[in-house]
């Protein structure tokens, strides 16, 4: 464990499984103290226990769905409960939908996609920003897609998925604008598909990440962790990635 983000607050939405759990353990790693979501508690406390048991203790385990406004009120209070201010949010949490057939998803898994990433994200920011206000360095940082980028359509995701993506950069933008004389950065990131690696494996260290390959998740977290970690002079609003031939 390193002590670069010692101190800092750490809200993760998402933060179950993939490129959330990934940032949790990293963010525990450098020191910051998380606060972790996922759909089921249970989920989340399988991350935080994991935390744990590197020897990092300053880990929270929470249930949020980010389709039900309640559940998002809910967490921001508990959180609230715990700290007086959180320094970064980042919304990572959103419904993966596959299919390039628009008429192959249910009405209803269109709406989860869009809730999720879209509405979800809206949700989150407006009931942590109060917490975000109390921070002498508050960061957003948005997990979008390269699905958010105008003119994209080489992922196998959904219509509804690209709908979500195209709204959370909408946002995203129009937000970083509007926060900024109040200090808040919003960092957003556009990444194609990556290989997302275990950061408890031997393979993290052990992942090639040659110009000829797929992003890596070692690659995209470094970059959140950079930004992050910039003077507050440094406004990085986005990262865009070229995608594999």
């Amino acid at each position: 464990m390193t002590h670069r983000f010692d101190g800092l607050r750490v809200v993760i939405t998402g933060a179950a499984r993939d490129f959330g759990r990934t940032l949790s353990l990293l963010f525990a790693r450098e020191g910051a103290e998380v606060y972790l979501s996922a759909r089921t508690l249970e989920a989340a406390e399988k991350t935080r226990d994991e935390i744990r048991a590197l020897g990092h203790d300053s880990v929270h385990a929470f249930a949020c769905d980010l389709t039900d406004p309640a559940s998002i009120r809910a967490f921001a209070a508990g959180v609230g409960a715990l700290t007086d201010r959180v320094d970064v949010l980042v919304n990572n949490a959103a419904r993966w939908l596959e299919g390039t057939d628009l008429l192959a998803a249910s009405d209803e898994d269109v709406i989860d996609t869009i809730s999720s990433g879209a509405t979800g994200t809206v949700l989150a920011v407006r009931a942590f920003l109060p917490l975000l206000r109390a921070s002498d360095r508050p960061d957003i940082v948005n997990m979008v897609s390269v699905c958010g980028v105008p003119g994209a359509h080489r992922s196998s995701a959904h219509g509804a998925f690209y709908a979500a993506k195209h709204a959370q950069a909408g946002f995203a933008d129009v937000l970083s604008k509007r926060l900024r004389p109040e200090g808040v950065r919003v960092i957003s990131l556009y990444p194609p598909d990556f290989r997302n690696t275990d950061p408890l494996s031997d393979a993290w260290e052990d992942a090639p990440r040659t110009a000829d390959g797929m992003l890596t998740s070692q690659s995209l977290s470094e970059c959140v962790l950079f930004a992050v970690g910039q003077p507050r002079d440094c406004f990085i609003r986005s990262f865009h990635f070229e995608q594999a031939s």
